[in-house]
């Protein structure tokens, strides 16, 4: 996969891509990438390794994640959710989330900054 000229991030338009290879991972880290975005929303890529992640945190908008390697283990609104590769959540806006890594995992976050 390359990137879009102008942006390195950013995924090339009309080409298929293998997601779990966009980012690797770091050694107890979290690694980020944008793979595309606009005024309407962002679509980005993260890594965890196994015991990282993001502690609990609200957004003004609607997310969806999809797992696409692993497992993690949200938490959204009190509620504990297990979600594995294939698996896709919706975070709802305004509701305390966090997000945690109990092995390596990567996840699709699309956030959806619009309103119905």
């Amino acid at each position: 996969m390359s990137a879009s000229k102008g942006n390195p991030a950013r995924l090339d338009p009309a080409k298929a891509a293998k997601l779990a290879g966009a980012v690797g991972y770091s050694k107890g880290g979290i690694v980020s990438r944008v793979l595309a975005g606009n005024k309407a929303g962002n679509i980005t890529l993260f890594s965890f390794d196994a015991g990282q992640g993001l502690s609990t945190h609200s957004a003004p908008f609607d997310a969806f994640i999809l797992v696409v390697e692993g497992a993690a283990q949200l938490t959204i609104g009190g509620k504990k959710v297990r979600a594995k590769a294939g698996d896709a959540v919706i975070m709802p806006a305004n509701v305390p989330h966090a997000v945690t890594a109990p092995g390596r995992f990567k996840m699709l976050l699309v956030m959806l900054k619009g309103r119905a």
